[in-house]
């Protein structure tokens, strides 16, 4: 199960059910993959096919959902 947090500009916001402990955030679009921590700060973990601009951008998108990105993963994650 990939729990989708939101939407923006084309881009799913989600995590992976069966995945490691440590908060974290996938993105994903026709135009590429993207994997950010969010712990202790917000950090490009693994990307393919986005540019350096798009990943600035995107990373502006995690750290402005940041509380709903973590809240829906201690929902999701519970304990």
């Amino acid at each position: 199960m990939s729990p989708t947090v939101f939407y923006s500009k084309g881009r799913r916001y989600f995590f992976f059910s069966r995945e490691e402990t440590r908060m974290h955030i996938h993105v994903v679009s026709e135009r590429g993959e993207a994997k950010f921590w969010l712990q202790p700060l917000v950090s490009l973990a693994d990307y393919a096919g986005y540019s350096t601009r798009e990943l600035i951008e995107i990373e502006r998108t995690v750290n402005e959902h940041r509380d709903e990105i973590e809240k829906a993963w201690k929902s999701h994650f519970p304990g």
